[in-house]
C-alpha cells in the first residue's frame, strides 16, 4: 500500500490517498478480505468532504481458484495501449512471484472487468455467491438503512411487518457486524439506536424470536458448565451434560464450541460406555448424539487448520518484510487469537534456537500488538468496577476517580446496557452496569451541586 497525492473528484482539492493496486493472495491471504471490505483506495476530502474511491488499476489474483481479473477506471480517460503499459508491471508483480510449477494457463488470459463492482461479483461468484444472494444482501442493508432512518417504534413495527420476508439470519448476522463496528467506533449514541431497533426485530419477527430462543438456550448452557466447574469440570461430568443436552442442537453446539478441547479419545470412550447402559430408542438417539459430536468436533478442527495454514501465511509475510512493526499495524484488523498463539509459539522456539535476528522482529510484532490491544482507559475503568462486589466499593472507587465520570462515560455505560440488554446476557452483569450507572449519575449531579 502506497501513499501517493490525487485529487478530489468534487472539488479538485489535492487530497492524500492509500492506495493499494495489487490484491494477490498468494502473497496475502487476506488481500481479498480488504477489497471486498469496501475499505481500501478510498479518499476523504476534508475540504468539501468527499468520500469515495480513488480512480487506479487494480489486479487480483487467486491462484486456488485460477483467476487473475484486471480492473482499469474508465475516468482514467486513457487509451488502449496505455492502460496496458500501465497493467503489464503488475501483472507481471504476480507472476514474478509464482513458482514455475504453478504458473498455468489462466495466467496467460488476465480476465479485464469493465466495472469494480463487476470484479467484486466476479470474486463472489468464485465463493459460490451468485448475483441473487448479491441482491437480496442489498435489499437487506436497504431495509436496515431504512429502519435506522424512521424516528418511531410504531412506525418501524409497521416496516417490519410488511418486510419480515427479508430478516433472516443473514440480515441479523448484518446487523450485529454493524452493531460491533459501532461500539469499537465508541459511537454510543448509534449503539444505542441500533440495540433499540434489534431488540423490535428480535420482538417482533419469528427469526428474531427463534435467534432469542436459541441465545438462551446457550445461556443456559453456560451456566450449567459455570455451575459443573465449581468443584472441577471433569470427563464425567461432561458426559451427563451431553446426555442431557441431547435433543438440543443449539446446546450441542455452544458445548462444542466452548469445550472442544475436553472432547478427545478419553472422553468419547467414556460417552461410548455411558450409551451402553442404555437400550432401545434411548440407546439409538445417544448414539446418533454422539455421530454428530464427531462431526462436530471434527468440523472445528478443519476450520482450525485452515485458519492456520492463513495465519502462518500472513505471519511469513510480516516477518519478511522490511518493517515488521509498521506491517503489522497494516494488518492490525486481520488478527486474532490464532495469529497470537502462532507469534507466542515462534516466539518460544526462536529463544530456544537463540536465533537474535528473529526474536527481534518477533518482539516488534508483539509490541504492536499490545499497544493496540489495551482498553480504552473507560472501559478498562467500567471493567475495575464490575469486578467489585459491593455497591459501597464501587461508590468509593467512582469517587477516588471522579474524574474519568464524565458525560462520555456516563454514555458509554448507557451503550453497554443498551448492548447487554439487546444480546440477552446475564442478568447480573445488566444490573451491574445499571448499578454503576447510578453511582455515576449521582456523582455527576453531586459535582454539578458544588459549581
Amino acid at each position: 500500500m502506497a501513499k501517493v497525492q490525487t485529487s478530489c473528484p468534487r472539488c479538485k482539492s489535492p487530497v492524500a490517498a492509500d492506495v493499494e493496486q495489487v490484491f494477490d493472495l498468494n502473497q496475502d491471504p487476506q488481500a481479498k478480505q480488504r477489497l471486498l471490505s469496501g475499505q481500501v483506495n478510498v479518499i476523504h476530502c476534508p475540504n468539501c468532504g468527499y468520500d469515495g474511491m480513488v480512480g487506479t488499476p487494480v489486479i487480483y489474483h487467486d491462484p486456488e481458484k485460477e483467476l487473475l481479473l484486471t480492473f482499469f477506471p474508465s475516468e482514467m480517460g486513457l487509451p488502449l495501449n496505455e492502460q496496458e503499459r500501465m497493467i503489464g508491471p503488475l501483472i507481471n508483480q504476480v507472476v514474478n512471484r509464482l513458482p514455475l510449477e504453478k504458473r498455468k494457463a489462466y495466467i496467460l488470459r488476465p480476465q479485464s472487468m469493465l466495472t469494480f463492482q463487476t470484479m467484486i461479483e466476479k470474486i463472489l461468484e468464485g465463493d459460490g455467491i451468485s448475483r441473487q444472494m448479491i441482491d437480496d444482501q442489498q435489499k437487506r442493508l436497504a431495509l436496515l438503512q431504512r429502519l435506522l432512518s424512521i424516528p418511531t417504534a410504531e412506525s418501524r413495527l409497521e416496516v417490519i411487518k410488511q418486510e419480515e420476508a427479508l430478516i433472516d439470519e443473514n440480515f441479523f448476522s448484518m446487523f450485529a457486524r454493524l452493531m460491533e463496528a459501532t461500539m469499537a467506533q465508541g459511537d454510543e449514541r448509534s449503539a444505542r439506536a441500533l440495540a433499540a431497533v434489534q431488540q423490535e426485530l428480535v420482538e417482533n419477527t419469528e427469526v428474531g424470536k427463534k435467534i432469542q430462543d436459541q441465545s438462551r438456550e446457550a445461556q443456559e448452557v453456560i451456566k450449567t458448565l459455570q455451575e459443573a466447574s465449581k468443584d472441577g469440570l471433569t470427563r464425567e461430568k461432561l458426559v451427563d451434560i451431553f446426555i442431557d443436552s441431547a435433543d438440543s442442537e443449539v446446546r450441542l453446539t455452544t458445548l462444542v464450541s466452548l469445550i472442544r478441547t475436553g472432547l478427545d479419545y478419553t472422553f468419547f470412550q467414556l460417552l461410548t460406555d455411558k450409551i451402553n447402559t442404555f437400550e432401545g430408542e434411548k440407546k439409538a438417539k445417544l448414539e446418533a448424539m454422539r455421530e454428530k459430536l464427531l462431526g462436530y468436533v471434527k468440523e472445528i478442527d478443519d476450520q482450525r487448520q485452515v485458519q492456520m495454514q492463513q495465519t502462518r501465511k500472513l505471519l511469513d509475510a510480516i516477518l519478511t518484510s522490511p518493517n515488521p512493526g509498521e506491517a503489522t499495524k497494516e494488518h492490525i484488523e486481520e488478527l486474532d487469537e490464532y495469529f497470537m498463539q502462532l507469534v507466542d509459539q515462534e516466539l518460544k522456539n526462536a529463544r530456544a534456537a537463540a536465533d537474535l535476528n528473529r526474536i527481534g522482529r518477533l518482539q516488534k510484532i508483539t509490541a504492536v500488538i499490545e499497544e493496540a490491544s489495551a482498553p480504552p482507559p473507560e472501559i478498562a475503568f467500567i471493567e475495575q468496577l464490575l469486578e467489585l462486589e459491593s455497591y459501597d466499593e464501587r461508590m468509593k472507587l467512582m469517587q477516588s476517580k471522579a474524574e474519568m465520570v464524565t458525560p462520555e462515560f456516563t454514555q458509554m455505560l448507557s451503550g453497554l446496557i443498551a448492548q447487554t440488554e439487546a444480546q440477552n446476557q446475564p442478568d447480573e452483569l445488566v444490573n451491574k452496569l445499571k448499578e454503576i450507572n447510578r453511582i455515576a449519575l449521582r456523582i455527576t449531579m453531586m459535582s454539578a451541586m458544588k459549581k
